[in-house]
Formats: structure tokens, C-alpha cells, sequence
């Protein structure tokens, strides 16, 4: 088997007006990802994502430029089932000679980054050729699923504090979930503000339902110092990205200065960057997106470190029907594994992408027994969607 195709589209999907969520990134208008496709000579097909930027809309023509003009030229001819060999073609390139014979990375300077995200596009696609080509599913070659469904949460919670419990108790109401995600942040004005409405949620869930607040990076140490004590009596299941990703130390000082829990990762590119989180003991919960941080076989790498150092994973699956499948199989089959995030937004790319559906019955998703990542991607989706300059 070779591959005989990479293409890469950007697809830019406009959100009705009276569905879009204002948060520290504005008023989001539209979903925008990088769909990958590869293809091989006896017909199968993978699908895979990658992302340019953690929430819904981005720019992401020069990363389907990465993927088609970088990358392609290196895969087309290659057999697609020698995962970890291209991974390292893609990230250690013109160098992936010297470093597959070396057995240690020599990557260039795009060894973060869109690179990464570009690598991680492809990787997914190429796991979903693999099971296809064995005729399993893509959690049957990561060791096997440890349950046939998994538990989700409702992630979404962006109303004002006299309007955030209905919303949230909406999202259980709707879909049975036990645990819901509200974002907090700058987007209040101050913690006191975001305090406020953790406090009108909680009172309107009850004790019963999980609750996880998401500041987004956006306070400083001090900022999200104050807020996890204004909060803490209020048995928070996370407190996620509290501080910029580029302040790990500062991180680990808000995780030791409270007793609510840290999560992390959506931000984060590597194993590298998440061994670092590990060993400054910054975090509880690891949040990679594999559409960002390199893909399945990287996600597998960061699951390891996560079981290694006692620590949960729960994959940031913000994003489309390939990411979120690889970030369900992946969570299904790990030994840290435990939650899946479930977007409450509005989003075509993870309901109207695919065929098929992950719909959340009594608070849990299935995990599908249909081969490789289990999706079926439309062509007339991507005709509608895919932008002019997003695919070669």
C-alpha cells in the first residue's frame, strides 16, 4: 500500500447569528478547520484535522499550505501504515534520515506550532487508514477500549450570572450530562465577577453535578489566585488553563496555592511541553487536542506521561468529527483516561461534517465499533465549505 494523495482544505463554516457565544475570543462568527485527506493506491482513505488556532474561527490557509506544499512531496509513494516512521519524516525534516538512524529528534525550527498542527492533520488520517486496513477500529491497535461508552461533559456556559445555571442546567436537561463546563476569565472583568456566576451556577445545579470553569489563559497568577480561593467551598472538578500557556512555573503556583484541581494542554505542542507541566507538578488533568498537538501518535506519548506521573487525561475535543474521534479513541483506551469534552456550541464540523453521528445519551458517547476512526467525511461539505488559497 502507498499513499497516493495528501490534500488538505480549510473549511470555513459561517455561524448563524443567533447561535454564536461571545467570549475572550469576541464574537465567534464562524468554525474554521483544516480537514486532511490521504489517499492510497488500493482505495482506502483517511481523514484526519488539524487546527490553527484552540477556538472555533482561525485563519488556517497557511497551515493547509504546510500540509500540501511541505508535506505531501514527503509522504506521496510512502507506505501509510509505518506511522511513527512518518511522524518522524514530518517532524525532523531534511534531517528524518539522521534521526531515524540516530534514534533521537534532530527537528527544525518548526518544532512547535502550526508545524506540529500540520503533522498532526496527517498522523490522525493515517491511523484511520491503518484500522481501515485491518478492518477494526482505531481503539482495538491502541490496546483495546476499556468500556463501550464513555462519559462526557457539556462544554459551553457563557451567560451572565443571572442567566448561567438555566443555561447550564439546559445542557443536562438536554443530553443527561452530569457534568458541565462554563468559561471564566477576562471576559468578566475580574475574578470576583467570574466568582459570581461559578457561585449562581452552583447554586442552581446542586451538589450533584460536576462543575469545571475555563479562564482560557487569560489571568495572571495573582488574578487566578483570588478566584480559586473566592471559589473553593464550591467543589470545583477543574479549574482549566488559569494562566497563559507560556507561564508554566506560574501554573504550578496557582495548582500549589488551592486545593480546586488544574487542568490544562488544549494550548500545548508535544510530549516535551507536557513532560515540563508534568515535572513542575502544574497540573491533575492533561488536555491535549490532537488536532494541535501532534495527532494520535503523539497523544499517545503524552498519555503515557500522564499515567507516569499519577496525573487524568481528558482530551480538548473543541474542534471537528476527526479530532473528536481520535480524541475518543484515544481517552478509551488509556489507562488515564476518564472524560470526554463535548462542545455545546453551535458546530457543523463535528454534526454535519460526517455521515454518521457521536450523539450523548444519559451524559455518555459511545465508542464506535466501525472501522478505523468510525467517520464518514462528505465531499459536497467540503465543496461548500472549503476556502479559496485552503487547498492545493
Amino acid at each position: 500500500m502507498r499513499i497516493s494523495r495528501v490534500q488538505a482544505t480549510w473549511c470555513r463554516v459561517p455561524i448563524p447569528h443567533e447561535q454564536q457565544h461571545t467570549s475572550d475570543f469576541g464574537r465567534v462568527p464562524t468554525f474554521d478547520s483544516v480537514i486532511v485527506r490521504v489517499e492510497t493506491d488500493t482505495g482506502l482513505t483517511g481523514w484526519g484535522e488539524a487546527k490553527a488556532g484552540v477556538g472555533s474561527a482561525a485563519a488556517c490557509a497557511g497551515l493547509a499550505a504546510i500540509i500540501n506544499q511541505d508535506y505531501a512531496p514527503l509522504l506521496v509513494g510512502q507506505d501509510p501504515r509505518d506511522i511513527t516512521r512518518l511522524w518522524d519524516v514530518m517532524y525532523n525534516t531534511p534531517r528524518e534520515g539522521y534521526a531515524i538512524a540516530k534514534g533521537h529528534g534532530l527537528p527544525q525550527l518548526g518544532r512547535r506550532g502550526l508545524s506540529i498542527s500540520a503533522i498532526a492533520g496527517v498522523d490522525i488520517a493515517l491511523w484511520d487508514i491503518l484500522g481501515k486496513s485491518l478492518d477494526v477500529p482505531v481503539w482495538r491497535l491502541l490496546g483495546g477500549r476499556r468500556a463501550a461508552r464513555m462519559p462526557a461533559y457539556a462544554s459551553g456556559g457563557w451567560a451572565d450570572a443571572s442567566k448561567i445555571g438555566a443555561q447550564l442546567k439546559g445542557y443536562c436537561d438536554k443530553a443527561g450530562f452530569r457534568a458541565v463546563k462554563m468559561r471564566v476569565g477576562v471576559m468578566d472583568g475580574s475574578p470576583a465577577a467570574s466568582a459570581a456566576r461559578v457561585r449562581a451556577a452552583r447554586e442552581a445545579l446542586g451538589p450533584e453535578i460536576k462543575l469545571m470553569a475555563d479562564a482560557h489563559g487569560t489571568w495572571t497568577v495573582a488574578e487566578a489566585r483570588a478566584f480559586c480561593r473566592m471559589v473553593e467551598d464550591l467543589d470545583l472538578f477543574w479549574f482549566e488553563e488559569p494562566v497563559s500557556a507560556d507561564d508554566k512555573h506560574g501554573l504550578a503556583e496557582v495548582r500549589r496555592c488551592s486545593t480546586v484541581p488544574i487542568s490544562t494542554g488544549e494550548s500545548e505542542f508535544t510530549r516535551h511541553d507536557f513532560r515540563e507541566i508534568a515535572e513542575l507538578r502544574a497540573a491533575d488533568v492533561l488536555q491535549p487536542d490532537l488536532a494541535i498537538a501532534g495527532g494520535l501518535t503523539e497523544g499517545l506519548r503524552i498519555s503515557a506521561i500522564a499515567s507516569a506521573f499519577n496525573l487524568r487525561l481528558a482530551p480538548h475535543l473543541w474542534s471537528g468529527a476527526p479530532a473528536f474521534a481520535a480524541g475518543l479513541h484515544l481517552a478509551a483506551t488509556q489507562s488515564a483516561g476518564f472524560i470526554l469534552e463535548y462542545s455545546l456550541g453551535h458546530n457543523p464540523m463535528l454534526h454535519d461534517l460526517i455521515e454518521e453521528s457521536f450523539p450523548v445519551v444519559d451524559g455518555h458517547v459511545e465508542v464506535p465499533e466501525r472501522p478505523g476512526l468510525g467517520i464518514t467525511v462528505r465531499d459536497s461539505f467540503l465543496q461548500s465549505y472549503g476556502q479559496p488559497g485552503g487547498a492545493a
